[in-house]
């Protein structure tokens, strides 16, 4: 039996309200078990809670509860998110349970019996909201470096890990394996710090009760990291199963943020190193988000609550634009701004339009069926080319989705897509049905299966959506739901059946059995945003904004018979040098291509645009935009919220009338 992917989440303090960091990490794992398990791999993702130590002890008291009581209650806080967020993690571990108790004990005294712990006397600082010791060089104008908050001055008996003796040992592993900390700049600063000297670390607190007691010597406490980095052990079976133990660990990947890192790089290897026990294969230090390029602060009432971003768009388009965002590793900044451009732009305009022409098209030009699966050998140059560009999506994914590079991952992914809707441009299927053209039905299961591949690599990260569109296309009757059918496929041991979902050409409807689409709702509607901030509680809602009617002059219908509209689809489009706001677009209007210069490159980007129905003012006198011939005007709207562009609900022919 292979040793499953073991991925793991730092455990949340308890006491925390759940916010759009502990989203970012739990979201990531969560990709990383869904990606792997529909590669066929066994998974065992954890998550968690830590909930001993000092400000647990604190809060409890001035609340009138027990500090178990405490946990109790709010425990769910993080529970209830990581449901509604579709977290699909195997274990929730909670440092209060008595297999946790056990293991962490267990492992401090091993320790100690190899002689790495001993009893001592603790002088000197100690932050207690991060539950960090500190030196006198430590603080910055006498606070913690940290969190900016006051320190308090500690002098105790206290047992000691002998960090100061593994260095050597860490800064060698270090240079072993230069993957074991990411991205390189979080490698770079561990390095840098253990290089700088390690001192022995304080292991234990008497100064309060509430913690894990140290066997044989209860008037002590385990220090709460000691504690808590433990969990990562329990979870797995440690001590109790070690057949279970020695088939899971080391971890594959621990998540975390940048925060924690010397906790994870530095004193959970050391403490590994000390028991003989082998290290994690990576530990990933994410970045900090802020706010409309502000920090995150309670004063500021700018916490980003995820309960609000779901209630306003919706779980998939929240995580999304996480990992779409910013690149992982990286500080990112959420903006309301930047999460609808994000969900108008890739989610709607894109992915949205491209799944709405092909499932159009299919059920227009095949009565819903999907199109039988030609021989890649007889496609023609062009729509084989486009065939390998698909089937070559997967083995790029997972070269990014390994590195934890999920950014690139996804725009991997957008990059057929937009190479979808500019195939459709580009063989009109619209004239080919009309010709009644042999070359349909391969540009059709071309698209069927853009669509289809797309689905599967989008999974991970938008799970409720890829299942949706599995069912719309016809996949969860005829061959299973995807959930079931990806892992049992990709499982089995013929490397040319596991890839099987991932080729083109994977889905064969045939006269005997056809595979029939189920035409849905539209997965990704466009929205707006509200006159209030997302950040103060506010939704965005999905709407249609209209202006206040204004009293005008009227015209007779013979007046607007003068205006020639046509229907227009735009087939290129690049920015015009030196202007923020012309766009230049070439646009098929049936009997001709016409050049339109057009005043949307602040609402429109060039790689959006392409493929887009509009209307177009066809009987306009030319006109010079600076220097460049305008053969016409596009229709749009524009309100506070912006311009958009006049479209259409389905594909109409370039060149129709609009009456």
């Amino acid at each position: 039996m292979s040793k499953p992917f073991y991925v793991t989440t730092p455990i949340y303090y308890v006491n925390d309200v759940p916010h759009i960091g502990h989203a970012y990490t739990t979201v990531a794992a969560d990709i990383m078990a869904r990606y792997n398990r529909m590669c066929g791999r066994e998974v065992f993702f954890l998550t968690g809670s830590d909930e001993h130590g000092q400000k647990v002890e604190k809060a409890a008291i001035a609340g009138g509860e027990t500090p178990q009581q405490l946990a109790d209650r709010v425990v769910t806080r993080f529970q209830d998110l990581w449901k509604r967020l579709n977290i699909s993690n195997n274990d929730f571990i909670r440092t209060t349970e008595d297999r946790h108790k056990k293991a962490a004990q267990h492992l401090f005294k091993h320790v100690m019996d190899k002689g790495d712990i001993y009893l001592g006397a603790y002088e000197d600082w100690y932050c207690t909201p991060c539950e960090t010791f500190l030196t006198e060089l430590q603080l910055v104008e006498g606070a913690c470096p940290d969190c900016k908050r006051p320190v308090d001055k500690i002098k105790e008996e206290s047992y000691f890990f002998r960090l100061s003796n593994y260095q050597e040992a860490l800064l060698k592993y270090y240079e072993e394996h230069p993957d074991f900390i990411r991205p390189e700049s979080r490698y770079n600063e561990i390095v840098s710090f253990v290089k700088g000297g390690l001192r022995d670390l304080s292991v234990s607190r008497m100064s309060f009760s509430w913690g894990i007691p140290v066997t044989g010597h209860p008037e002590h406490v385990i220090y709460v990291w000691f504690d808590a980095l433990t969990n990562y052990l329990t979870s797995v079976g440690y001590p109790d199963d070690m057949a279970r133990f020695e088939g899971s660990w080391p971890a594959d990947l621990h998540l975390i943020g940048k925060d924690i890192l010397r906790f994870h790089a530095v004193y959970w290897p050391a403490f590994l190193l000390s028991a003989g026990l082998p290290l994690p294969k990576r530990i990933f230090s994410h970045g900090w988000w802020t706010v409309e390029g502000e920090k995150m602060s309670k004063s500021k009432g700018n916490v980003v609550n995820p309960h609000d971003v779901i209630d306003a768009v919706g779980v998939d388009a929240f995580r999304y634009f996480l990992f779409r965002e910013v690149p992982f590793g990286l500080d990112g900044d959420f903006s309301t701004n930047g999460l609808i451009g994000r969900i108008n732009s890739d989610l709607a305009n894109n992915l949205g339009n491209l799944v709405s022409r092909t499932l159009s098209m299919i059920e227009k030009y095949y009565g819903s069926r999907v199109p039988y699966r030609p021989e890649k050998d007889a496609l023609s140059p062009d729509d084989r080319q486009f065939a390998d560009l698909l089937e070559n999506l997967h083995g790029e994914v997972t070269a990014h989705m390994n590195q934890q590079t999920f950014s690139k991952a996804l725009d991997t992914v957008w990059q057929r897509i937009d190479a979808a809707n500019r195939y459709i441009v580009t063989n009109e299927p619209w004239k080919l049905a009309s010709e009644k053209s042999d070359r349909l039905e391969p540009v059709m299961y071309n698209l069927y299966e853009a669509v289809r591949l797309v689905c599967l690599e989008i999974y991970a990260f938008m799970p409720a959506t890829a299942v949706e569109l599995w069912t719309q296309l016809g996949l969860t009757r005829a061959v299973g739901a995807l959930e079931d059918i990806v892992p049992r496929c990709a499982s089995v041991t013929e490397d040319r059946v596991r890839r099987e979902p991932f080729q083109w050409g994977w889905v064969k409807s045939t006269p005997e059995q056809q595979i029939t689409i189920e035409k849905g709702r539209q997965l990704f509607p466009r929205i707006e945003k509200t006159e209030k901030n997302l950040e103060t509680k506010n939704e965005v809602k999905k709407v249609e904004q209209t202006a206040p009617v204004q009293e005008m002059e009227r015209i007779s219908i013979d007046d607007f018979a003068k205006v020639e509209l046509r229907t227009g689809k735009i087939i290129a489009a690049e920015k015009v040098e030196k202007s923020d706001k012309l766009v230049k677009l070439q646009v098929d209007i049936g009997t001709e291509t016409r050049q339109v210069v057009a005043g949307i490159a602040k609402a429109y980007g060039p790689d959006v645009l392409v493929g887009r129905n509009v209307v177009i003012v066809a009987n306009l006198k030319p006109a010079k935009l600076m220097g460049i011939e305008s053969q016409g005007m596009l229709l749009a709207a524009s309100d506070e919220n912006g311009l958009a562009l006049a479209g259409f609900e389905r594909d109409v022919a370039p060149g129709s009338r609009v009456k």
